[in-house]
């Protein structure tokens, strides 16, 4: 059973968020240190990814089914987040949605995520010599957000914004592997549109292809997608917990040389393992910059 938080837990996240919006630590009677603030924040965190790409908000309630949390626990939270406009009213009824706060804070964030993982799909790109594509579990898709163009006159490419459709991608399939249980069975409601003839429409099938991706690491798109093209992917959480996927699209022609097909799969995931760390050592310095 969850135990409730201490009755300064409010107190301690609403200092812990001025630090992340000023640097600046407020000044507040010693308390407790060590593993409840780390609870503190981390079930703060969890609070607003259950809010993401949750544009009519969700109530109270909704929000402490989705954490594992009682309800009197998240209404804590989520007043001291909307203290510090994390989060706002979704209506003047009911429920809340993410905040104005989190737009100056993401805009920082991305940069410096851009700045690390940008170099990294260059490298993948030039060793295997095809596009490299990166992208984020947005809502119920996976949103292409950033892109390294391969050298080949024949190559797949897309957009960057583009949304793919997770059960019949390479990424979609990667960012699925990745997510915890609860979150999977609301992405996998509803129906599987078939878009060639080789799409997984089935759940059972769907769900058999995701635990592959978490055993060996990798999807695979074999024309699920689009006839013609077929893919390799594999995801991560950041250290923000949020979804990123690395992908690399390689027309079939090509995708059928099993050579090829071993030197992606063996590529994309040394680029995940560089990226995993690179990212947890940016995140580790920046936290030491806070105490400062």
């Amino acid at each position: 059973m969850l135990s409730e938080p201490a009755p300064h837990s409010q107190a301690n996240l609403r200092d812990h968020l001025m630090v992340a919006k000023t640097g600046v630590a407020a000044v507040a009677p010693q308390r407790p240190k060590g593993r409840h603030s780390v609870q503190v924040i981390a079930r703060a965190a969890n609070v607003l990814r259950a809010l993401e790409g949750e544009s009519n908000g969700l109530s109270l309630g909704q929000i402490a089914q989705r954490v594992g949390l009682a309800r009197s626990t998240v209404q804590r939270i989520v007043e001291a987040l909307s203290e510090e406009h994390f989060l706002i009213a979704a209506s003047p009824t009911s429920g809340v949605r993410l905040g104005p706060a989190l737009i100056r804070l993401g805009a920082s964030a991305h940069v410096e995520f851009d700045q690390i993982t940008r170099p990294l799909l260059v490298e993948l790109s030039q060793k295997v010599g095809e596009t490299v594509d990166l992208s984020v579990l947005k809502g119920a898709v996976a949103v292409f957000t950033d892109q390294v163009q391969g050298v080949h006159r024949l190559r797949a490419v897309s957009a960057v914004g583009e949304n793919f459709p997770l059960h019949c991608s390479a990424n979609g399939k990667a960012l699925l592997s990745v997510v915890d249980e609860q979150k999977l069975d609301r992405l996998l409601r509803g129906p599987l549109p078939r878009l060639t003839a080789n799409t997984i429409v089935q759940r059972t099938d769907l769900v058999r292809a995701i635990e592959s991706v978490r055993r060996n690491g990798v999807a695979y798109d074999l024309e699920e997608h689009t006839e013609g093209i077929c893919a390799v992917g594999t995801a991560f959480l950041d250290p923000i917990g949020r979804a990123v996927a690395i992908s690399i699209p390689v027309p079939t022609t090509r995708f059928r040389n099993k050579r090829l097909k071993a030197l992606l799969t063996d590529a994309i995931l040394q680029t995940r393992t560089q990226m995993i760390e690179s990212l947890g050592a940016s995140v580790s310095q920046a936290a030491d910059r806070s105490l400062l």
